[in-house]
């Protein structure tokens, strides 16, 4: 299993949305349950957040690659589940 980084700010609605998605689709795909998913705040870890190409958040990497930036969506929250098990 990939390893999967959110970057988020604490006040963030759309990170908020996220997470609510991220907790509808482990619902629905129990597998998704064994994903880790480490969630960062940028203001907490401003060095990781700098050393990492994004601009808005959330922001999910799998293994470091980006795989969603901004807005979340159900089909792209899943899109980094997917990622993350190899899919």
């Amino acid at each position: 299993m990939k390893n999967v980084l959110m970057m988020v700010l604490r006040d963030c609605p759309y990170c908020h949305q996220a997470f609510r998605m991220m907790d509808e689709l482990k619902k629905a795909h129990p597998e998704y349950e064994n994903v880790t998913v480490r969630v960062a705040d940028e203001e907490e870890e401003k060095e990781l957040a700098d050393s990492l190409d994004y601009y808005y958040v959330p922001t999910y990497f799998v293994d470091g690659e980006k795989i969603h930036e901004g807005v979340p969506t159900p089909e792209k929250v899943r899109a980094v589940y997917e990622a993350a098990l190899g899919r």
